[in-house]
């Protein structure tokens, strides 16, 4: 589980550049701010959490590196979304001309939500934090978002306008319209 540090009632208010050089002199927390001002920091997941987000960012880089439509991120990078929060799903990606007519500085936070995320739940995570979570992406821009559940064995599919669906065990998942041609085969991730 997350620690959130609640800033505001202390009387501090991290701006954009504070929160970026906090994290910069804190490299080995994964710090994210919420657009209500809370620092959250997660800790660290186990090796098989971590094994199968990289199973996830590899087969995303994969098919994007194919595609060649857009970049994907994995979860060290920090979106600064519409509404100030800045967060960090477990993989993403963006079309190549958002990005372009940006030209953001590659050394900040990306000022925009991801057209894709996917949220990976870790022992450490709950359910409802990674749902709102997801819900903010949507509330965002985010054009399709996949929060994976090892434990439940199941994957919620969220797009913009949709109701929330959920999957239980499925063994693939398919990226249309918005990642036309990725599916995602889920064996040693869900």
């Amino acid at each position: 589980m997350s620690l959130t540090l609640e800033l505001k009632s202390a009387d501090i208010d991290l701006d954009d550049e504070q929160f970026y050089r906090l994290c910069q002199a804190n490299r080995d927390l994964r710090l994210e701010r919420t657009a209500e001002g809370r620092l959250l920091v997660m800790p660290p997941t186990g090796w098989g959490t971590g094994n199968r987000n990289s199973r996830l960012v590899q087969r995303l880089s994969n098919w994007a590196d194919a595609d060649g439509t857009g970049l994907v991120f994995d979860s060290s990078t920090g979106f600064r979304l519409p509404n100030g929060a800045i967060r960090s799903p477990d993989a993403a990606w963006i079309k190549r001309d958002r990005l372009a007519a940006l030209n953001p500085d590659p050394d900040q936070f990306l000022p925009l939500c991801p057209d894709f995320a996917i949220e990976l739940r870790s022992a450490s995570d709950t359910l409802a934090a990674l749902q709102a979570k997801m819900q903010e992406y949507l509330d965002n821009g985010l054009r399709l978002g996949w929060l994976l559940n090892p434990q439940g064995q199941q994957v919620e599919v969220y797009a913009p306008g949709q109701a929330t669906v959920i999957l239980s065990a499925p063994t693939e998942l398919s990226g249309e319209p918005v990642l036309p041609g990725f599916r995602l085969h889920l064996a040693q991730i869900l």
